[in-house]
């Protein structure tokens, strides 16, 4: 894979601008080749990792024939005289006697000998205390491995852990899982002009990324801290290099945001050359979120880093997160690229040219329908905080009405579930 060390900014500018769905796959493989080291963490502790092996049973599942209704364990025809009880958690002893039977309860060891089970709403009891009662035809207990056998693969490396996988690996008897590691990240806010707090006044602008980025970069797996955000940094290449060498220090993924076009206060590109980084992807031909970049240094301990450049703008900058940060992160943590589901367009959505577009759109779940939203300028937000994701019409194309366009999810908010 070629990819242009930072001493050839000016030229790599002056190149065409990657096609957008060529810098996602290109930014993921190279995640991939940097993937994350493998950790043993408790069951409780991996939600939100993913899966380093494949996850087997260690078991037949079930391990054990296993009752699936409350009643009574039968040998032979009835009635059936009392023997003994079995709850959940012994290890009977096996029915010998034909006519003989065992109360037996929902999730209990059946005995062996068990001809049957009769559920105990289904029974009655004679004057002598026998059991009385038909079973029915179909078995009322689980086999041995009638979930998955012993060795049998459930899950694939790559797997995101939620609490389902954590209940499966704890059903099969895992303590720990190995995991690839969370991404360190840190964000670095360039832009002096930016106010950290208060209204927009007397030509300055609030900063909305150094507070909104990391709750992002949070849903898409990554650690990240109120002490590793940093900014707004001084306009100076000085103040860059010294920013982002000590955010590398201890982040996997710098981002960054600003500072990625070639202006007189634009030190971004000078500080990666300067830090000896190579450009990943430099530039994609994207609308909006054009001057991004994706940049790879290797550190004195042989760790490989990434500095994400994202636009100032800030819809511009959830545009190249989406775009490139996502793919990488799921390179880091061993994950596949993400497929993108396809939606039918409910309303137009121009094209871009020999850009491809990324359009804001609101999803109607149920009609697999997707709509436009206002309000979607580079410089706004309104229009993402009412939007599920961003329609994907191509290159020289437009999206009609009708026609189909997958669709880039943006991370769920907090408390929402998957459709």
């Amino acid at each position: 894979m070629s990819t242009e060390t930072a001493a050839t900014a000016d030229h790599a500018v002056a190149s065409p601008p990657a096609e957008w769905a060529e810098a996602r796959s290109r930014v993921h493989a190279v995640g991939l080749a940097a993937a994350l080291p493998v950790v043993a963490r408790p069951l409780a502790e991996t939600d939100g990792l993913t899966l380093a092996e494949p996850l087997t049973a260690r078991t037949d599942l079930p391990a054990f024939p296993t009752a699936s209704v409350d009643g009574w364990a039968v040998r032979g025809a009835g009635p059936w005289r009392v023997v003994g009880r079995v709850l959940a958690g012994s290890t009977p002893p096996p029915l010998t006697e034909d006519g003989t039977t065992v109360e037996i309860a929902t999730g209990a060891m059946v005995p062996e000998g068990t001809a049957a089970l009769l559920r105990i709403e289904e029974s009655d009891r004679t004057s002598d205390a026998r059991v009385v009662g038909t079973p029915r035809s179909a078995p009322e207990w689980r086999q041995p491995g009638e979930e998955a056998h012993a060795g049998e693969q459930l899950l694939p490396a790559g797997t995101s852990v939620d609490p389902a996988v954590i209940g499966l690996a704890a059903s099969c008897g895992y303590d720990t899982l190995p995991v690839r590691r969370a991404p360190r990240a840190a964000l670095l806010v360039f832009g002096d002009e930016l106010l950290t707090a208060g209204p927009p006044a007397a030509g300055r602008v609030r900063d909305a990324l150094g507070p909104s980025l990391p709750a992002w970069l949070r849903r898409y797996g990554c650690e990240i801290g109120p002490s590793d955000v940093i900014g707004p940094v001084e306009d100076t290449l000085p103040a860059h290099v010294a920013a982002l060498r000590a955010a590398l220090a201890d982040a996997e993924l710098v981002c960054t945001t600003g500072g990625t076009m070639h202006g007189p206060v634009d030190h971004l590109h000078p500080a990666l050359q300067e830090l000896g980084a190579e450009y990943v992807v430099n530039t994609v031909a994207v609308r909006p979120g054009f001057p991004m970049l994706l940049a790879r240094l290797t550190g004195p301990d042989g760790r490989v880093r990434f500095v994400a450049g994202l636009p100032g703008n800030p819809q511009s900058a959830i545009v190249a997160l989406v775009s490139l940060v996502a793919p990488l992160l799921a390179g880091l943590q061993g994950r596949r690229l993400p497929e993108l589901p396809q939606v039918t367009l409910a309303e137009p959505v121009p094209g871009r040219g020999d850009y491809t577009h990324l359009a804001l759109v609101r999803l109607d779940r149920v009609a697999g329908t997707a709509h436009p939203v206002r309000h979607v300028g580079s410089a706004m937000l309104r229009g993402l905080a009412g939007a599920d994701g961003f329609a994907v019409i191509g290159p020289g194309g437009s999206g009609e009405v009708g026609s189909r366009v997958p669709v880039v999810p943006l991370p769920l908010r907090s408390g929402e579930r998957a459709a």
